[in-house]
């Protein structure tokens, strides 16, 4: 059914839906997934309704077309290579090398620190870029913890330094590989392995340099969230379980404080499955609240002595003993004077990150079964450095969301082993070699040269390697599934849609034509240091891949308007989409860095628009000596 053809009505149509589409997706008042079919349903209804017919008669806003971008090679490349990250972590592949950092001379802390940097710099040209994050987090926390420097100042590096070694090759990031294949879908070939290594190289040290020295001294020194709760450096949290029978039931809070517990500092309480938090005042004491409470080891030692076992829950009776024995040896004798002191340490706080290929992830905790299946229990959610203050059984888990958790010292150490989370402490204990960690990384190698040889496209290559590691068994069928990013999926697909929608509607070439009409744009290089500063600042509003799919057409057609090579323009893009560095939703690892960094909005936007500036510059010079322009 045609009921208009018009070609300048679906131009506007399109640009319009394109502008909607942009303040959807920066805003995030729906979650990403809704917005990305949404507006894949209204091209399809558009394009059912008011097709844009050829010479042949052929709709080219047909469903197929539309559609075509779920089956489109760069992103089915981009999904197998995030079921090969999965594998490296799930394998610990990486963490060997990694560790070698952990061994060196203390006093060279800082040094180590910039060797983790560069190291995963360097993979992440090769490898995607999230799971070496997720393993260098616990590892620059503890070298920060040895150098005596706070997270705070080096995790927002550790992010931008995966982003920088993203721009040397073609799979170092999925915006490289979709810009490659949206040039295959306009008529020109796709983009070579290296073809930008070298002024990608270029942009990424000249940032790594900017990132190791001016970064740390720009970022805030914030203390974590259970240094927060816990205030004083010498106090320590404990939990107290008020028992039925206890004389602190009915107990009210007066002036700030419980008559009973004068020199304790109440920080939560726990009741039913909530929190209360403080002020207390009017609060009664009720049974089976556990008061979360810091205090001076002092304190607690003679509470302690006071009431027996009181601040241990009784899950946690047989690791109290356990601990009794390994203090005081088998045969009972050697007592200690702070026996009750390393009895209520017993008794452990830590913060905990969601990965993102948790199967957690969606689930709350009531679902989960937090406490009945790991053995601790949950105090706050932080998401993007905000604490979630919500009932905690009600909230659904999302990658990059920090739990602060209290439970045995063991149940906290069983968490290390555990793929679906991350224990934000830095581990001091060495890990085994997996059995499977030198398949794995045989995989990742094998898939890298045959991609990077022209052996195997890289789309082949990457679903030969993910389907290798499944049946080697570095991972199961389940975990691979859980790699693959549903929001990366969507999105992606409806970009790619939206875009065959500018291209086809002319929208695209409108935009290239504005673009030309600022001033000084007749010249390729004013108009190359225009297009990126624009794409580079739409980077950090949407997404990267998704500046990637909207602005590479635009780039083609504005080069050839110039007569400029339309691959120097193309690569253009490559370098400012990657460019997200000033907004913690550009990109993943941003997201991933700031619950452990403890970072607000406008601490990217602080430490990463100088950088941007910095890329921008270096870029600009690079198109004037190495492309001529």
């Amino acid at each position: 059914m045609i009921f208009i053809e018009n070609t300048d009505f679906h131009m506007w149509f399109v640009l319009g839906l394109t502008a909607l589409a942009i303040v959807f997706y920066s805003r995030e008042k729906l979650p990403l997934e809704v917005t990305s079919v949404a507006l894949l349903t209204c091209l399809l209804l558009f394009g059912q309704f008011f097709p844009v017919v050829d010479a042949n008669g052929r709709n080219l806003m047909d469903a197929s077309a539309l559609l075509a971008g779920f089956a489109n090679p760069a992103l089915v490349a981009v999904l197998a290579l995030l079921v090969m990250g999965q594998g490296v972590i799930q394998t610990d592949a990486l963490r060997p090398l990694i560790r070698l950092f952990e061994r060196g001379d203390p006093r060279h802390a800082w040094l180590s620190i910039a060797g983790v940097l560069l190291f995963v710099m360097v993979f992440s040209a090769f490898l995607n870029n999230t799971p070496l994050v997720v393993i260098a987090i616990p590892i620059v926390q503890a070298l920060a913890a040895r150098a005596g420097r706070s997270e705070s100042r080096l995790m927002i590096p550790l992010s931008y330094v995966a982003i920088l070694g993203g721009m040397m090759t073609l799979i170092g990031s999925s915006t490289n590989l979709l810009v490659s294949n949206v040039l295959l879908e306009i008529g020109y070939e796709r983009l070579e392995f290296f073809q930008f290594t070298v002024p990608g190289s270029i942009l990424a040290g000249v940032g790594l340099v900017y990132t190791l020295v001016v970064v740390p001294r720009m970022l805030p020194d914030r203390s974590s969230l259970a240094r927060q709760l816990m205030g004083d450096e010498r106090e320590f949290i404990a939990e107290l379980d008020v028992a039925p029978d206890s004389k602190l039931v009915g107990m009210e809070c007066r002036e700030g404080h419980f008559p009973d517990m004068p020199d304790l500092s109440i920080r939560l309480i726990q009741r039913s499955g909530h929190l209360i938090l403080p002020p207390f005042e009017g609060y009664e004491i009720e049974a089976g609240d556990i008061l979360i409470i810091a205090a001076t080891r002092t304190t607690l030692t003679d509470l302690l002595s006071k009431y027996p076992g009181f601040l241990i829950a009784d899950t946690d009776e047989g690791n109290v003993e356990r601990r009794k024995a390994e203090i005081l040896g088998d045969d009972g004798g050697g007592k200690t004077p702070d026996l009750e002191q390393k009895v209520a340490e017993t008794r452990v706080l830590a913060e905990i990150m969601i990965t993102p290929a948790s199967r957690l992830v969606d689930m709350s905790l009531d679902q989960a079964g937090f406490h009945r299946q790991f053995g601790v229990i949950v105090l706050g959610i932080q998401r993007r450095a905000r604490v979630v203050r919500r009932r905690l059984g009600r909230i659904r888990l999302e990658p990059g969301d920090v739990l602060l958790v209290s439970g045995s010292l063991g149940s906290v150490e069983s968490l290390r082993n555990n793929p679906d989370m991350i224990v934000l402490s830095g581990s001091k204990k060495e890990l085994k070699l997996p059995k499977k960690a030198p398949v794995a990384a045989a995989i990742f190698l094998l898939t890298v040269l045959l991609a990077s040889s022209g052996v195997l496209s890289i789309a082949v290559a990457a679903i030969t390697g993910a389907v290798l590691m499944i049946a080697t068994g570095c991972l199961n069928i389940r975990q691979a599934t859980r790699a693959i990013d549903r929001k990366i999926f969507l999105l992606v697909g409806a970009m790619l849609a939206l875009g065959t929608a500018m291209q086809v509607s002319g929208g695209a070439q409108y935009i290239a034509d504005r673009m030309l009409e600022v001033p000084f744009t007749d010249e390729p290089l004013f108009l190359a240091g225009f297009l990126f500063i624009v794409v580079a600042i739409m980077t950090n509003i949407l997404s990267n891949n998704a500046c990637a799919i909207l602005f590479t057409p635009i780039a083609v057609n504005m080069a050839v308007n110039v007569n400029v090579d339309p691959y120097v323009f193309a690569i253009l893009v490559i370098f400012a989409a990657n460019c997200s560095f000033a907004s913690p939703i550009g990109y993943k690892t941003n997201l991933l860095v700031m619950g452990p960094g403890h970072y607000r909005f406008m601490d990217f936007m602080k430490a990463g628009v100088p950088l941007v500036g910095v890329v921008w510059v270096t870029y600009i010079l690079l198109a004037k000596f190495y492309y001529g322009l």
